[in-house]
């Protein structure tokens, strides 16, 4: 199970723990995850993700799941929620016809 936002990209980031004497030692900094169910209002179902708690604050300003997904690159989508895009992409473009 890997530690990666699904919306977003963002995974696990390495750093250094500094003890009082400068000794610096290996660390992992891991996001913040989330699973949540995210509602899709072009195809009234829901998913289940696992989001970081700021691509969570990023939806509720974006205006929802299918407004995200919609400007978001193809890049930092994970599959599922490329698959996700695809399928609301295509019903937006039948509802448009």
């Amino acid at each position: 199970m890997s530690r990666r936002c699904e919306l977003t990209g963002v995974g696990p980031m390495v750093g250094h723990n500094v003890s009082h004497s400068n000794i610096k030692t290996k660390r992992r900094f891991l996001p913040a995850l989330a699973d949540a169910a995210l509602q899709s209002d072009a195809l009234g179902q829901t998913f289940r993700l696992k989001v970081s708690n700021a691509a969570l604050r990023t939806l509720d300003f974006k205006g929802g799941l299918d407004a995200y997904l919609l400007n978001a690159r193809d890049a930092v989508l994970s599959e599922r929620a490329l698959k996700i895009k695809k399928q609301v992409k295509a019903k937006l473009l039948a509802a448009q016809a």
